[in-house]
């Protein structure tokens, strides 16, 4: 008993000691964590702005044969070549700044995220080949699922872009009975597996489909036939002048980049009213690589980007036309020279324009930083310590506190 009294003692001497420290020292201040969830950019310009984005990069160490893809080298370009300044031999006349990449790699696409998101663009459109296993179309639906998984966490909508072009390779390989049974199968994968997201773009209540054409599915009775397993019909553009292919099934058309702006000129003017979802289109520039990569492919024309001009007056033409809906063509389509990615030629150059046109009301340039954490990732791969530290700068930069992530990416450095 009398242990007991000594031990009940000591615990409330203990205790007296610690509440006079903690009245010394004042109340306690809680401890407030950050808010590392997405927060939307803040901008004056209410248009949607979306961005066509290509997901159909390889190189030679994703690729499952050691080669690069397609789209770094065509027919004739070999980027295992290096020059002088330890750029690769590829497929274009521009270069990315990060260098060529692989789609799928989770640090290219957190990088291209965050440069879109500041530069105010709200989403993507997505270039899609469907669900068959057949040359790069199975590659290009894993990278596309990597990218989508990584969209809700930088806060950013998409859409698809379907490529009906191909749906003839795939009935002759066997792998479909009719290029409209092909389509419903890549449809009914779209409404069991993007539709439903969240973030997936949504116009009249409707989910947003686009087409690269038609160019196959040349019939309104085809593309309702294709259509015919979905609960809920999509909001379907068509490229510019092609709807009536598509008939009642068509929403409407979105504008692309073809010779000169005369053409887009001439959507706004003549096309766009007339129709019950119009988006219209801006670009850089347009220079296709086909005839120096060795392809087959001829186009005959350029678009001279002229420093930055030709992307002035496209988002002049679309600022006029005061449509809902833009898009700009493309982020990364490096073969035809149609880039707003930052490359050695022009550096940030298309991203402040887009930031500057959306009204963007962070006015710090935060672009240099968002490739620094890319090329930390890339510097400490492996690293588990450092790359736990980038995770928390890309959280910072996500929630639109930029300041915290550039000081924590010069504390790493």
């Amino acid at each position: 008993m009398k242990k007991y009294r000594i031990l009940l003692f000591i615990s409330l001497m203990i205790v007296l000691v610690l509440l006079s420290c903690s009245s010394e020292q004042g109340p306690s201040t809680p401890v407030v964590a950050d808010n590392l969830d997405p927060v939307a950019v803040s901008k004056t310009n209410k248009t949607k702005i979306y961005m066509h984005y290509m997901s159909w990069f390889e190189t030679n160490s994703s690729s499952s044969n050691n080669q690069w893809g397609y789209h770094w080298r065509m027919a004739n370009k070999n980027p295992n070549t290096m020059d002088s300044n330890g750029r690769r031999e590829i497929a274009s006349h521009y270069y990315p700044l990060i260098g060529p990449y692989h789609s799928g790699d989770k640090d290219v696409i957190e990088n291209h995220l965050l440069m879109m998101k500041y530069a105010g663009i709200d989403g993507i459109l997505i270039d899609w080949y469907g669900t068959y296993n057949l040359n790069d179309y199975r590659m290009v639906k894993e990278n596309t699922d990597q990218l989508i998984a990584m969209l809700d966490k930088v806060g950013m909508e998409y859409a698809i872009v379907y490529e009906d072009r191909f749906l003839g390779n795939i009935v002759q390989a066997g792998l479909a009975p009719t290029t409209v049974s092909a389509a419903r199968t890549d449809f009914n994968f779209l409404q069991s597996n993007y539709f439903g997201d969240s973030n997936y773009i949504k116009i009249n209540n409707k989910p947003l489909l686009l087409n690269f054409g038609p160019i196959t599915l040349t019939t309104p009775a085809e593309w309702t036939s294709a259509f015919s397993d979905l609960s809920t019909k999509p909001t379907f553009l068509t490229l510019w002048n092609e709807s009536s292919e598509a008939g009642a099934n068509a929403s409407g058309e979105y504008a692309w980049v073809y010779k000169n702006s005369s053409y887009l000129s001439d959507f706004y003017q003549n096309t766009a009213p007339k129709l019950s979802v119009a988006m219209g289109s801006a670009y850089p520039g347009f220079h296709d690589f086909y005839a120096e990569g060795g392809t087959a492919t001829t186009i005959g024309w350029t678009i001279d980007h002229k420093n930055g001009a030709t992307l002035d007056e496209t988002l002049a033409l679309s600022k006029a036309a005061n449509l809902n809906y833009l898009q700009l063509i493309t982020w990364n389509d490096f073969g035809e020279g149609t880039m707003f990615e930052p490359t050695v030629e022009f550096g940030y150059t298309y991203v402040e324009k887009v930031k500057a046109f959306a009204g963007v009301q962070q006015t710090t340039s935060v672009f240099s930083s968002i490739n620094s954490l890319f090329n930390l990732r890339k510097k400490n791969n492996g690293n588990s310590a450092v790359q736990i530290k980038l995770d928390k700068a890309f959280a910072y930069f996500v929630s639109m506190q930029s300041d915290k992530a550039i000081q924590l990416l010069n504390e790493i450095q």
